[in-house]
């Protein structure tokens, strides 16, 4: 007798139907799974077996069982089909109403006494059940708020296998999880951290506001302790609001690489990463056997912060270069493709030198001119060719932490780059792939950022006395305009250009 349950699996960020087929006939003991399963879906007989023992349900050892998962030329991983595989084998056991059943995509975890456990990728499974045209979405309790973003679509949160069962057949009935999503986005939507907590640093905190503004990546320069890493982290805080369109793509990303907490509706903030610098380049860009997301995506509207830059093998540092150009990460593998998206703001730090007191006031520098030249090597001209921003940051007076003023709230800097920033959406109204001025390119910059002859003079003859390098030239005029934009100016002026010229810190170094 053969059974049937619809369920989903995750490719990608996105999800695709899965029909699995349960057929129970007599002769020798036997259980396998068929359809490309990996091997946490193999073992799910085990699981499963327990589950159905654990829950009440009898089922006998003399039976040849075999589970089909379709389609059956796309690999499954993970446990999220223990669910709807004891399902299907209920059906097949003439146990399940199958009228009920074809009416609901199941997904869920299975423990040993037959509870339901979180899986990865519920927003993406709810999104692709919607699509599919099912009334709804079985899945565990902890992941029905995640799920509940997706509209058009019920979502059944279950607790046990015996609690499924009990509802396919009509025993039980459970309300559809709700959530008011504008209000779930604003309580989540919060900062730990904020740009008042930084003192003094006056012209790093300046620095980043243009890179929020212009969406411009930025690299830091500055001894330890100098106070790098805690800008950094506040970054984010003074990025334009996330929307909840943005919000929803983020959580996706999230959801598959498993990253949302237990009864967590969504990621409302735009997301930080700092990975270690021993990160692999599969870590850092995403790939896999089954592909999953990276670092480039997990920062996906948000911050992908690198410290101690140069200590990063060279090879995952150049595969930032195409996901930076693209703002996508495209991973092939012989049986699928998978694309996973990856705008972010790249902001990297690293000493001025190996020891690190290279310029320190009150610590001598001990580095040869060929070790510093060696170490700054490390981060090669392509990469360097996608940083429009390089800021030294000088250590800050005892005085100064301990007596300073408290630094302007997020919050006021955040208005200053949303008003920025809407400028920049009219600008590059009808121009693909264009939404902020770190996203142009040469062509866009003779287009979009006119200069008068006065304001290019002004910017060669700099240039050429301060011997910067050539890459310079674009980088000066794309920050230009993005402090132009912070004060609402039509045009680009002499200001703008010559505050712009102070954010290229390596190329006055030679």
């Amino acid at each position: 007798m053969i059974g049937k349950a619809h369920s989903h699996a995750v490719l990608g960020i996105n999800a695709y139907a899965v029909e699995v087929e349960a057929d129970l006939s007599g002769g020798q003991s036997y259980f396998g799974i068929v359809g490309l399963p990996d091997p946490a879906v193999k073992e799910s007989k085990d699981r499963v077996k327990a589950a159905l023992l654990n829950s009440g349900f009898f089922l006998s050892s003399n039976q040849r069982i075999v589970i089909n998962l379709a389609p059956a030329d796309i690999r499954k991983e993970g446990a999220a089909l223990d669910l709807p595989i004891a399902v299907a084998l209920l059906s097949a056991m003439g146990m399940m109403d199958a009228g009920r059943l074809e009416q609901y995509s199941i997904i869920g975890e299975l423990s040993l006494d037959g509870r339901v456990k979180a899986i990865p990728g519920a927003l993406c499974i709810a999104d692709a059940a919607r699509r599919d045209k099912r009334r709804g979405v079985i899945l565990p309790a902890d992941n029905a708020p995640e799920a509940a973003v997706v509209a058009g679509v019920d979502i059944l949160p279950v607790e046990s296998l015996a609690d499924t069962a009990a509802f396919l057949n009509g025993r039980l009935d459970i309300a559809p999880h709700r959530v008011d999503l504008p209000t779930v986005f604003h309580q989540a939507s919060q900062y730990a951290e904020d740009f008042s907590d930084v003192k003094g640093q006056q012209q790093a905190k300046r620095a980043l506001e243009i890179a929020a503004a212009g969406g411009h990546n930025v690299l830091m320069i500055g001894s330890p302790g100098s106070g790098k890493t805690m800008l950094a982290r506040r970054l984010p805080t003074i990025l334009p609001d996330l929307t909840i369109e943005e919000s929803i793509e983020t959580t996706k990303i999230h959801s598959v690489a498993g990253l949302i907490p237990a009864r967590q509706a969504l990621v409302a903030t735009r997301p930080f990463r700092a990975p270690h610098h021993t990160l692999s380049n599969v870590a850092l860009t995403g790939g896999g056997g089954i592909p999953r997301p990276g670092e480039v995506s997990l920062a996906h509207h948000g911050v992908l912060f690198l410290d101690e830059m140069p200590e990063f093998q060279r090879g995952a540092l150049e595969a930032l270069r195409q996901p930076l150009e693209d703002g996508v990460v495209t991973v092939s593998r012989a049986s699928m493709t998978a694309t996973f998206p990856a705008k972010f703001i790249l902001c990297g730090a690293m000493n001025p030198c190996p020891c690190g007191y290279l310029g320190d006031p009150v610590k001598p520098c001990t580095c040869r001119p060929d070790a510093v030249m060696r170490y700054r090597s490390r981060l090669s001209g392509p990469l360097l060719d996608r940083i429009d921003l390089h800021i030294e940051v000088p250590p800050v007076r005892i005085q100064e932490m301990s007596r300073g003023a408290a630094g302007e709230p997020s919050e006021a800097v955040r208005a200053r780059v949303n008003a920025a920033r809407l400028r920049q959406i009219e600008r590059f109204r009808g121009c693909k792939g264009i939404f902020c001025n770190g996203h142009m390119g040469s062509r866009d910059l003779k287009k979009f950022c006119p200069l008068r002859e006065d304001v290019r003079t002004h910017l060669e003859n700099s240039i050429a006395r301060l011997g910067l390098s050539a890459r310079a030239f674009d980088r000066v005029i794309k920050v230009a305009r993005t402090i132009a934009d912070l004060e609402g100016s039509t045009d680009i002026e002499l200001a703008h250009i010559s505050e712009a010229i102070n954010y290229r810190a390596l190329d006055r170094h030679g």
